[in-house]
């Protein structure tokens, strides 16, 4: 199936595997790849010399084009920009709108920019910056995320802007595909449907309570970080939600000092990402320090597989899902599915 998306970045179906922390490593990047998709590689949980190490491995895994997810608001933002470039990475996606000056760095050496966006007015600013792809995110999406329905967000966003369109937030199978491309989108980006793959490193007992998730048991919580943030309900999350401001303020000031030995930055180059992260929104820098639970409470479940203790992130479909498919099932299935669905909506129309 040929689209903007595919032709703009060389991949054989419309999909993309987005890039999520300590989860999208080099085994499920290659392995989306090699199924077809655009894998993207989550790099900010990663040190400098860890990210390009990681892209290594996915170029020895895979001869398929693949992309690295940065965060734009990085101290060492214009370091990982470099290492995407001197490696010849395709696609470059952003959680955060990056700067006119990385996107002109990027498209500079051919590399593909595709910022993640949550409203429509923030696709007008990057594109009009120059990225070339925007992936919209609805508030169905897991991970932070916006108010503003898949639906309703995803058409205007079609809409105001001239480049591929890709919609997050919602999707998992062939008629979700059918559905965003009716909706004027060039493909679909899927982040929780990957997760629940054998291909995925996110350990067994995680995996499972994720399939045994009804769609009442995905809750939208501030508790984590201060910023909305969907994830699976969990004693934890309830346990943080109910935690006193001291508390949760004792709690961050530890995984800020845990981060920090795993990452390598230093104090200063956090409180610079601080600084950035606060930049433009309404935040307290209690929430600034709270935004450290999300990287460590995070690895806790998708690393060591602490379920108790750790933090779950997941879309809404994490209540339908209830298999296990490899990269490859994955992606046979979801194009097989769209292309039948396609194929029936042609029909209707001859018949009337």
């Amino acid at each position: 199936m040929e689209t903007a998306l595919t032709r703009l970045v060389g991949v054989r179906h419309p999909i993309v595997q987005t890039g999520m922390g300590w989860v999208a490593g080099p085994r499920l990047v290659s392995a989306a790849a090699n199924a077809g998709a655009l894998g993207v590689l989550a790099s900010a949980t990663m040190t400098l010399d860890q990210l390009r190490a990681a892209v290594r491995e996915v170029r020895a895994r895979t001869d398929a084009p693949f992309g690295v997810n940065l965060r734009a608001d990085a101290a060492d933002a214009g370091d990982r920009v470099r290492i995407v470039v001197d490696e010849g990475v395709r696609v470059a996606s952003f959680a955060l709108a990056p700067s006119r000056e990385l996107i002109a760095e990027l498209k500079g050496a051919g590399v593909v920019v595709m910022p993640s966006v949550g409203a429509r007015r923030h696709a007008e600013k990057v594109v009009a910056w120059g990225a070339d792809a925007v992936i919209v995110q609805g508030g169905e999406g897991g991970g932070h995320t916006g108010e503003v329905a898949t639906t309703v967000l995803l058409p205007q966003v079609v809409d105001a802007v001239d480049v591929p369109v890709v919609a997050a937030g919602g999707f998992f199978d062939g008629r979700g595909l059918a559905a965003a491309l009716a909706y004027g989108a060039a493909g679909v980006a899927m982040g929780t449907r990957f997760l629940l793959t054998s291909d995925s490193p996110v350990p067994d007992a995680v995996k499972a309570r994720y399939l045994a998730a009804g769609v009442r048991d995905v809750t939208v919580t501030r508790a984590v970080d201060g910023l909305p943030h969907r994830m699976l309900r969990s004693e934890l999350v309830g346990a943080l939600e109910d935690a006193g401001r001291a508390a949760a303020l004792l709690r961050a000031v530890r995984h800020a000092a845990a981060f920090r030995r795993l990452s390598g930055l230093t104090w200063r180059q956090m409180v610079r990402d601080g600084l950035a992260l606060r930049h433009g929104r309404d935040l307290s820098w209690s929430q600034v320090l709270l935004a450290a639970n999300t990287p460590m409470l995070l690895r806790s479940a998708m690393v060591e597989g602490r379920t108790d203790a750790g933090v779950m992130a997941a879309g809404q479909v994490a209540g339908v899902i209830g298999d296990l498919p490899s990269c490859a099932e994955l992606v046979g299935r979801v194009m097989g599915q769209a292309e039948g669905v396609l194929a029936s909506l042609e029909g209707f129309r001859a018949v009337r």
